[in-house]
C-alpha cells in the first residue's frame, strides 16, 4: 500500500502541474504567473539580500565604534534560551484550543475518488490513514519551505534548520488534530471504558495547563519584572525546572529544534522531535477503531455543507426583514443580499452583537481610564485602527455578496426587467453599508481610547479626526465596490466568481494584479475630493481649526458619491452587452 499510495501522491502531482502549466497558454494566467513569480522573488529573496547587505553595513559600523545598548549575541542566547518556552506555552495552549472549538483534521477528508476507489478495495483501515498522512506531506512541505524562505536575514543553512523545523511542527499539529477528531467520536461512546480513555487526553492537558500556569504565576509573583530580559529568563526556568518542565516537555521537545544554538543542538533536538513525532504516529494508528465513524461524519459535514450552498437561497429561518411591493430596484438587491447573509446567523444575533460591542468599549474605556492602564488602551486603540484600515482596503476583497457573487446567475438577472446601472448599485449596496458600519464601530473604538494612545493631541484634533474617518470610510468602501464590480463586468474571466478559488502562483499573480488595480482607481477617484479638501484646510485652517478636516473629508464623500453615481450609469451599457458565454464556470 505504501508504493501505491506513493504513486497515486506523485500521479496527482504531476497531473496538477500538467494542468497549471497548460493554463499558461491563456495570457491572463501568464501574466500572473510573472507577477507571482516576481513577488516572490522581491518579496523573499530581494529582501533578504537587501537585509544581508544592511546587517554587515550595521556590523562594520559596531566594529568601528563602540555604543552603548543590547548585545546582540546576548539577545539571540536569550531568544535561544526562552523561545522553546514560549512556543511550548502556546502549543499547550492550542492543544487545548482543539478540543474545545470545533476544528477536525483534514486527514479524514478523503475525495470522492478515494471514497468511490480505496474504501471498497481490500485496505485496512491503518492503511488508509497511512495513504492520508502521505498526501499531506506535498502541502506541508511546501508550507514549511515557504516560512524558511520568508524569514529573516539568515543564511542557506539556517534556512534548511527552520524547514525542517517547521516541518515538524506542521506535521505533529496535523496529526494531533487527527487524534482530536477520532478521540471526538467516542466521548459520548456507551462503554465507561472507552469514555474514560477518550476523556482522558483532555484531562492531562488541562492538568499539563494547571501545572504550568501555577509556575508562571509564582515565577512573576516572587518579584517585580525587571527587564525583558528578566521576563525571558523566568519564563525559561519555568520549563527547565520543577513539575513545569515535566508538563511542558512535550511541546518544548516540538519547539526546540527551532531555537537550538548550534548544529548539535540542532540535531539532538531533531532527534526528540522525530521520536515524539513516531509516538503520535502509534497513536494515531492505535484509535484506527474510531475512524469510519469520524470518516462517516467528515462525508456527512461536507455533504451537508454542500447541500446548504445549494439550498442557502431557499432557508425559510426568519430575519425579520420585509422587502416592501413597490419602490426603487437597488432596494431588492440590498434586501436579497442582506436577506442572503442575515439567514446564516440571523437579526437577533447581529443586534446582540452590536450591542455588546458598543457596551464593552464603553465599559473597558472607562475602566482603563479608572485604572489608568494607558498601555493597554493605547494597545486597544491601535488595534482598532488597524481593524478600521482592514475593513476600508482589504475588506471589499474578502466581502463578495455583491455582483461577483451573482454573476454565476446572469441569465437569470438578463430576464429581469431592471435597468443595468440599478442592477449594479443595488448588488453593491449591502455589502458596501455592512462594511462601513463595521469601519464605523472600529473608529468609534478607536476613539474612544484615543487619550492613552495620542496624549499629546488635543481632544479637539482627535474628534475632528474622527469624525473625518467616520466620512472617509464609506467613500473608500463604496469606491472599491464600484471598482470590483467594474472589473467583473469589463474582465469577467480574471475576476474569480461565486465559490470559485483558483490556486497557483499564477492565480495569486492575478489577484495581486488585480489588486493593485482596484487600489490605484480608488485614489484616483479619491484625488479630486482630496485635492478640494486640501485647499479648504490650507485656507480655512487657521480659522476654523481642527473641525476643517471633516468639512474636506464631507468634501471627498460628495466626490465619491458622484463618481460612483456616474460609474454606475457608465457600466450600464457594458452589463448590458455582457455575453452569458463569457462567464467561466467554476471547475
Amino acid at each position: 500500500m505504501l508504493l501505491a499510495s506513493l504513486y497515486i501522491v506523485l500521479c496527482s502531482a504531476r497531473n496538477r502541474l500538467n494542468r497549471r502549466m497548460k493554463r499558461l497558454r491563456e495570457p491572463r494566467y501568464l501574466l500572473g504567473a510573472v507577477v507571482g513569480v516576481a513577488y516572490f522573488y522581491f518579496a523573499i529573496f530581494a529582501r533578504t539580500r537587501g537585509r544581508n547587505a544592511a546587517l554587515d553595513a550595521a556590523r562594520a559600523r559596531n566594529a568601528n565604534r563602540q555604543r552603548r545598548g543590547p548585545d546582540p549575541a546576548a539577545a539571540i542566547a536569550m531568544v535561544s534560551a526562552s523561545g522553546p518556552a514560549l512556543a511550548g506555552l502556546a502549543f499547550l495552549v492550542l492543544g487545548i484550543v482543539a478540543w474545545v472549538l470545533p476544528f477536525d483534521s483534514g486527514l479524514l477528508d478523503f475525495s470522492e475518488a478515494e471514497t468511490a476507489f480505496l474504501f471498497p478495495a481490500p485496505i485496512s483501515r491503518r492503511a488508509l490513514l497511512v495513504h492520508r498522512m502521505m498526501r499531506s506531506q506535498l502541502g506541508i512541505l511546501f508550507g514549511s519551505v515557504i516560512v524558511a524562505f520568508a524569514a529573516g536575514s539568515v543564511t542557506g543553512w539556517m534556512r534548511l534548520r527552520i524547514s525542517i523545523g517547521m516541518w515538524l511542527v506542521f506535521v505533529t499539529i496535523k496529526l494531533y488534530f487527527t487524534v482530536v477528531t477520532l478521540a471526538r467520536t467516542r466521548l459520548t461512546a456507551e462503554r465507561l471504558t472507552t469514555r474514560v480513555l477518550a476523556w482522558t487526553p483532555l484531562a492531562l492537558l488541562l492538568a499539563m495547563l494547571t501545572t504550568a500556569g501555577t509556575a508562571i504565576v509564582r515565577a512573576f509573583a516572587a518579584s517585580p519584572v525587571e527587564s525583558v530580559r528578566d521576563a525571558f529568563q523566568r519564563l525559561g526556568a519555568v520549563s527547565l525546572t520543577g513539575a513545569s518542565s515535566v508538563a511542558l516537555w512535550p511541546f518544548v521537545t516540538l519547539a526546540r529544534p527551532l531555537f537550538a544554538p548550534d548544529w548539535p543542538a540542532y540535531v539532538r533536538a531533531l532527534g526528540w522531535g522525530v521520536a515524539l513525532l513516531g509516538a503520535l504516529v502509534v497513536w494515531v494508528l492505535a484509535t484506527d477503531d474510531a475512524f469510519e465513524e469520524a470518516a462517516a461524519h467528515a462525508a456527512a459535514r461536507r455533504a451537508a455543507k454542500a447541500q446548504s450552498k445549494r439550498a442557502s437561497l431557499g432557508r425559510a429561518r426568519a430575519t425579520g426583514l420585509s422587502l416592501a411591493l413597490n419602490g426603487r430596484p437597488e432596494t431588492a438587491f440590498f434586501w436579497k443580499n442582506g436577506v442572503q447573509t442575515l439567514r446564516l446567523a440571523g437579526l437577533s444575533v447581529l443586534r446582540i452583537a452590536i450591542a455588546m460591542i458598543v457596551i464593552v468599549v464603553t465599559s473597558t474605556s472607562a475602566t482603563f481610564n479608572a485604572l489608568h492602564l494607558q498601555g493597554v488602551a493605547a494597545t486597544a486603540c491601535l488595534v482598532s485602527i488597524a481593524l478600521a484600515g482592514f475593513a476600508a482596503i482589504l475588506g471589499p476583497q474578502v466581502v463578495r455578496t455583491d455582483l461577483r457573487s451573482d454573476l454565476t446567475h446572469l441569465d437569470v438577472l438578463k430576464t429581469w426587467p431592471v435597468r443595468a446601472a440599478a442592477v449594479i448599485r443595488g448588488e453593491m449596496a449591502w455589502p458596501a453599508v455592512m462594511l462601513t458600519i463595521v469601519g464605523w464601530i472600529a473608529i468609534a473604538s478607536a476613539t474612544a481610547f484615543s487619550a492613552a494612545a495620542f496624549p499629546r493631541v488635543a481632544l479637539a484634533t482627535r474628534l475632528s479626526v474622527s469624525a473625518a474617518a467616520l466620512l472617509l470610510m464609506p467613500a473608500l468602501v463604496f469606491a472599491q465596490y464600484l471598482v470590483q464590480n467594474a472589473a467583473a463586468v469589463i474582465f469577467p474571466a480574471w475576476v474569480p466568481l461565486g465559490d470559485q478559488r483558483p490556486r497557483g502562483v499564477d492565480a495569486m499573480g492575478q489577484r495581486i494584479i488585480l489588486l493593485a488595480g482596484v487600489l490605484l482607481s480608488v485614489a484616483v477617484m479619491l484625488l479630486p475630493g482630496a485635492f478640494v479638501g486640501g485647499i479648504l484646510w490650507l485656507a480655512f485652517q487657521r480659522i476654523v481649526g481642527p473641525p476643517i478636516f471633516v468639512v474636506g473629508a464631507f468634501v471627498c464623500l460628495a466626490f465619491v458619491a458622484l463618481e460612483v453615481l456616474a460609474g454606475t450609469e457608465m457600466l450600464g451599457p457594458v452589463y448590458e452587452r455582457l455575453d452569458v458565454l463569457a462567464i467561466e464556470r467554476a471547475e
